[in-house]
């Protein structure tokens, strides 16, 4: 049988389409060709997946926060191009609080003659293959679900696409680099803001962290969009390289793979890290499940009380007063752990510049 012309659908952040990586390598294995459809959010981590031949764009009106309005013209040009390129297969992959239905009806009216998604809704005759992420029971967005490497893979086999047995299902991205950009070897990356408030770290409390660092002798560097410039300026306050708006996601990407380790919340950024090989201390607000959306396959530390009472709420802003499930992490506790999983000597005369490059 033929290998078929396959599009994978991923209308997410950055970092949710880095987590659908290792099942994005699969289907690339098993198909003669491969596109990836994404938002605007998640372009700049699609573009450096291995294995994608096209990538494509669409704000989708089902996908998102705020959601962009229903634009007829891009929905039918979408569709449009979804036929002239005729596609054998689709799979789309979703987060628990997304229905894969819009999607799904979208390709079969380009006439996908195969789709594959998971979905707890009824799927009418829109879906050739429906995966269950809880199999036998109703998903509600917890544990049992399974990290969302294991349950994009697992829709990936039920759609007949299997990684290589010499596959490690890591996280992986194209080599990048960025001389100049960052200090020496032994510097660490603080990366306190995340575009869902109740998952950042307090920027008092992540100023304290770097001072701290600092104090053991690395140096430090702080990261961000430029939405995020307040970050920037705290963090320099406190002795760390502000790099906050002056990377693009490539570069960044590069700038991890200099660093002994990342200091981050639960934000793309960590799976950019896990991407590039780099251990990950994650101060983690249990709004949403770590088995979920916790760091994967590099060595890791997460922070903070699980099982605080915002534990499983999706709240986008915290809702406990003082944010104290990762509040009361301390500085000596991040220390700790960057110490821990670094496993680089740290002198306080490091002054090398970084050339980057994936590890």
């Amino acid at each position: 049988m033929a290998r078929p012309r396959t599009l994978a659908v991923r209308l997410d952040s950055d970092g949710d389409v880095l987590l659908t990586g290792p099942a994005l390598r699969a289907l690339s294995c098993g198909s003669r060709s491969l596109d990836l459809l994404v938002s605007p959010a998640g372009e700049a981590a699609a573009r450096l997946l291995p294995g994608i031949e096209d990538v494509l764009v669409v704000d989708a009106p089902w996908a998102g926060h705020p959601a962009p309005r229903v634009d007829p013209p891009a929905l039918e040009g979408l569709l449009h191009e979804l036929a002239r390129r005729q596609y054998d297969a689709a799979v789309v992959f979703t987060s628990f609080h997304q229905s894969p239905l819009p999607m799904a009806l979208l390709a079969r009216l380009a006439g996908v003659p195969q789709i594959a998604a998971l979905s707890e809704e009824y799927p009418g005759s829109l879906l050739d293959v429906r995966v269950r992420r809880v199999p036998g029971g109703d998903d509600d967005g917890g544990p049992a679900g399974g990290h969302e490497v294991e349950a994009a893979l697992r829709l990936a086999a039920a759609a007949g696409f299997e990684l290589p047995e010499d596959d490690d299902r890591r996280l992986r991205i194209k080599p990048v680099s960025c001389p100049g950009l960052a200090p020496s070897a032994s510097y660490v990356v603080v990366h306190p803001v995340a575009s869902v408030p109740s998952r950042s770290i307090d920027l008092a409390q992540a100023a304290a962290i770097t001072a701290a660092l600092r104090d053991e002798g690395w140096e430090v560097v702080v990261t961000g969009t430029a939405a995020q410039r307040e970050a920037g300026r705290v963090l320099a306050q406190a002795g760390a390289l502000d790099l906050v708006g002056g990377t693009t996601f490539s570069q960044l990407a590069a700038v991890l793979a200099g660093a002994g380790c990342l200091v981050v919340g639960n934000t793309g950024p960590a799976h950019l890290a896990a991407a590039v090989g780099t251990p990950v201390v994650s101060l983690f607000a249990p709004v949403v499940p770590v088995e979920r959306w916790g760091p994967w396959g590099v060595p890791s530390a997460v922070l903070g009380d699980q099982q605080a009472p915002c534990r499983g709420s999706r709240a986008r802003d915290c809702p406990v007063p003082g944010h104290p499930c990762t509040r009361a992490v301390t500085p000596a506790q991040v220390t700790r752990a960057v110490r821990r999983l670094s496993g680089i000597p740290v002198t306080q005369s490091a002054t090398t510049v970084a050339t980057g490059g994936t590890r």
